[in-house]
């Protein structure tokens, strides 16, 4: 499936129908910055760290075959590319990095507290994490001819499948508050939490489809963001 998410879901954006980085600016400045990228995909969030003239590109990838797409995508910059599960390290610096981020990527770890842990390691001292994901009430309400609905307990944690593909997808469900607790318990500070929605009719043509349908959008966040730094 890795080609349907060419360039998807990259810097600035943060998620379908969220704010942007543009509004948000939540990395701040960016030049001179050493940059990691968990869940970098097809690499177009590190071509935009490029553009904001971070120093140093990094990237962690499962899929070989995003890689193969980022590597051709940054062709003409000194990036490094790992294809690896974010729950290991295959050989990233520790201590090194000002930024570390993932862009709607990171709730696929099948061990949060592992990735978590392994994020804590990789940045400098008062280091910034930043991360999206998809708003951990989204795939518990179902919206339907007679509106929306629970289908699921919010209390449910652990893989599912994940019925917005075309095919067979397992996914990991968190509550927030396992969120929360697992980066404070890993050392990262939460500096600001966003779960805001953004709807335009440019946004809208763009991004509603069947799972982010319009009568969903409008009462549930999609996207939850945060910005955490390391302590």
């Amino acid at each position: 499936m890795a080609p349907r998410f060419y360039g998807r879901t990259a810097l600035p954006e943060y998620g379908p129908f969220a704010p942007t980085e543009n509004e948000l600016n939540l990395f701040g400045d960016i030049r001179g910055k050493k940059v990691l990228d968990i869940g970098c995909g097809s690499g177009h969030s590190l071509k935009y760290m490029e553009e904001c003239q971070a120093s140093e590109l990094w990237g962690v990838d499962l899929s070989r075959t995003q890689i193969e797409a980022a590597t051709g995508l940054l062709k003409d910059t000194m990036a490094k590319l790992f294809e690896s599960p974010m729950e290991g390290n295959p050989g990233i610096p520790e201590t090194y990095f000002d930024i570390v981020y993932s862009i709607y990527a990171l709730g696929w770890t099948t061990d949060l507290e592992s990735t978590l842990k392994n994020i804590h390691t990789y940045l400098k001292a008062g280091g910034t994490f930043i991360f999206s994901w998809e708003h951990p009430l989204f795939s518990r309400v179902r919206s339907d001819d007679q509106g929306l609905k629970f289908d699921k307990s919010y209390h449910e944690e652990g893989p599912y499948d994940h019925q917005a593909w075309d095919h067979p997808a397992i996914m990991q469900q968190y509550k927030m508050s396992t969120y929360i607790n697992s980066l404070v318990k890993h050392g990262l500070q939460i500096v600001q939490m966003i779960e805001d929605v953004r709807i335009s009719e440019e946004l809208k043509a763009r991004d509603e489809n069947r799972w982010y349908n319009w009568d969903k959008v409008q009462k549930v966040p999609t996207t939850i963001i945060f910005k955490c730094k390391k302590v």
